[in-house]
């Protein structure tokens, strides 16, 4: 059994080492000469705009569909005016970016995994090294940094959203002002509340990238390796989010408590 196992240890740690190296590539890369301002900018556009309507969709159904919920349970206490900073702090500590980050795994990861894939198996890659041209500063640099500047942004959007789905649902039993809702939400909001929130989306956006272009960049020559990059990508990718994340609330309770 140790013997059959021994095959699979190995592959786990050259891939560990595989991945490894190919962060190391890319923080080397960053700050090489001749930064492609041009597909950074493409990229954003991609992974950011064309995303906005997924992740604001859901962010409003998030925000509107866990005010319903709640509301009987606070009702129940005579806490009713809780609910705008229940939910408040509960989208924009955790529900907010997990979700995003989530949605934009299933839909960036997935594309770039694909993508730089497909580029893979057609040799477009192996042709670019060969002009001269450096693949890893064009594509995997600006796809790994607009994901990393884009999913932070998209969660903050998403949980503005969110909030407004809130504010719906206070009010389709009831008469809460726009003025009053928002304030309460805002008002139990702390500096503890926000800035581990967004360190970490900063976090979940650098696992999306990198996952994708190494999925797609390191993929099998073959059609069908294009689409294991990419379901292999999602999958890991969604895996390191809830690492991160649980990474991120340790640390978080351990400097509250400190």
């Amino acid at each position: 059994m140790a013997e059959q196992a021994l095959p699979a240890w190995k592959r786990t740690f050259e891939e560990a080492g595989s991945q490894i190296l190919f962060l190391g590539a890319f923080f080397k890369n960053i700050f090489k000469s001749g930064f492609e301002w041009s597909e950074f900018i493409r990229q954003c556009y991609e992974i950011g705009y064309k995303s906005l309507t997924l992740v604001g969709l859901t962010g409003f159904i998030m925000g509107l569909v866990l005010t319903l919920q709640s509301r009987p349970t606070l009702a129940d206490f005579g806490a009713e005016s809780w609910l705008p900073g229940m939910v408040s702090l509960s989208v924009i500590r955790e529900i907010g970016p997990v979700i995003t980050a989530i949605i934009c795994a299933g839909r960036v990861a997935s594309s770039i995994g694909a993508e730089l894939g497909s580029m893979n198996v057609t040799e477009q890659v192996d042709a670019m090294e060969v002009s001269g041209a450096n693949p890893m500063q064009y594509l995997v640099v600006t796809r790994i940094l607009a994901t990393t500047i884009m999913i932070p942004i998209l969660t903050f959007i998403s949980d503005a959203i969110a909030l407004f789905g809130g504010f719906l649902a206070v009010n389709i039993d009831g008469k809460v002002s726009f003025y009053l809702y928002f304030t309460k939400s805002i008002s139990v909001l702390g500096f503890s509340d926000i800035f581990p929130a967004t360190i970490k989306t900063i976090f979940f956006g650098l696992a999306i990238g990198f996952i994708g272009c190494y999925k797609g960049i390191n993929s099998n020559k073959g059609t069908e390796s294009v689409g294991l990059a990419a379901n292999s990508a999602v999958v890991t990718s969604s895996l390191w989010i809830f690492v991160i994340d649980a990474i991120a609330v340790q640390l978080t309770n351990i400097l509250a408590y400190h």
